[in-house]
């Protein structure tokens, strides 16, 4: 079923947590979001497991921040539009008592997340309307909810490759980790260019590139993936949590009688503010 127009969306130009929640079974998608996730399935079907993995390994990192280090506040940037198992519902079924703060500059995720991700009474959830490229801003609506003297787990999930290299995606990675105090910990997820090197119909390009030519055409704001290694440099300074930066399938993968997880082109990693 797809959702009323109470606010402003634009319906006439696809857009990524839409695509995204098409490629996750969703219902929240619109026609033109159908159409163009499944053109882009059709020259790149990985595209699908990388959205089930970075949705998995959202999950695998709550976990283990909020499990295993004690982490009770979580700003999460690029929310994109709520399935199962949002990041507030992960924590707090293991501390009732966290705080989240969701980002996101989209009407319609917005829309959503304030109908659907309510708190515990323990905790907080709240919702603020902001781009990634404006930091400073978020940082000032999310100390409204968080305490940013204390440790804070920042989320970065699919979202810095929106940023085009001459924003500076990196600068803002830094901005953001420089106001959490000592204790806080990055987690960042995003789409690589190393794995997708099946042919496309064009020699000249890959598979997965030929899929983003065609979202960029689309109209919706370009996608951008980038290597390892930039996304490693995300966290210098910082105590990188084991395994590292890895493909995402395989950052500390749910136990599994069965193989080793298959590789995906997006690569991800948790480290700590000292």
């Amino acid at each position: 079923m797809e959702m009323p127009h109470s606010v402003d969306f634009d319906i006439q130009h696809p857009h990524s947590a839409r695509i995204w929640n098409y490629w996750l079974g969703g219902r929240d998608n619109y026609p033109v979001d159908r159409t163009v996730g499944g053109q882009m399935l059709a020259l790149f079907p990985e595209m699908a497991d990388i959205a089930r993995a970075a949705r998995a390994f959202l999950g695998r990192a709550t976990r283990h921040l909020v499990g295993e280090r004690g982490i009770r506040q979580i700003l999460d940037i690029g929310t994109g539009l709520p399935t199962a198992d949002n990041t507030h519902q992960v924590a707090q079924r293991i501390a009732p008592e966290t705080r989240v703060v969701y980002v996101d500059n989209d009407p319609m995720v917005l829309a959503h997340a304030r109908a659907l991700l309510t708190s515990t009474p323990e905790g907080a959830t709240e919702h603020i309307d902001a781009d990634v490229r404006d930091p400073a801003s978020i940082l000032e609506s999310a100390a409204r909810t968080l305490d940013l003297a204390e440790p804070v787990a920042l989320m970065l999930l699919g979202v810095i490759g929106h940023v085009a290299d001459e924003e500076d995606p990196q600068g803002i990675v830094r901005e953001l980790v420089a106001a959490l105090a000592p204790g806080s910990f990055l987690v960042v997820n995003d789409g690589t260019n190393v794995l997708g090197a099946r042919p496309a119909a064009s020699a000249d390009e890959t598979a997965r590139a030929a899929a983003l030519r065609l979202y960029a055409q689309s109209g919706a704001v370009p996608y951008v993936p980038r290597s390892p290694e930039f996304i490693a440099r995300h966290f210098e300074g910082l105590e990188l949590v084991e395994p590292g930066v890895v493909s995402t399938t395989l950052w500390r993968p749910d136990p599994s009688p069965g193989e080793r997880p298959r590789e995906v082109d997006s690569f991800c990693g948790v480290a700590r503010k000292p």
